[in-house]
């Protein structure tokens, strides 16, 4: 794990623990992140910067708020759309994958 991207304070959710290192998989390809961190910091920490794209322009997003007010982060999170990964708490297997907009849709 990259320690040097690794979030370790969250402005709402306060100092996050680090839990044990867990893998879940991100769009089919397997990453690891800490137990109860917020899936966006997970994915911080590897490297993923874009989270969802546009429905019109397709446009990237990732995290802007990192408070759960806005939609710049959200993904499709074991099959359910529109989670918030920001305030998310990472679990073993997890399966999060880019969104495409910000609807029911489960992806494009």
């Amino acid at each position: 794990m990259d320690m040097e991207r690794r979030i370790t304070e969250h402005p709402i959710l306060g100092e996050i623990e680090k839990g044990r290192q867990v893998a879940f998989t991100y769009d089919g390809k397997t990453l690891y992140g800490c137990e109860g961190e917020p899936i966006a910091a997970a994915l911080k920490a590897a490297g993923v910067m874009v989270h969802r794209y546009t429905k019109r322009a397709h446009k990237p997003r990732g995290i802007f708020c990192a408070i759960g007010r806005c939609t710049d982060c959200v993904m499709v999170v074991d099959g359910k759309p529109n989670i918030r990964t920001c305030v998310t708490p990472l679990r073993e297997g997890m399966d999060v994958r880019t969104q495409y907009g910000v609807s029911a849709k489960k992806e494009m």
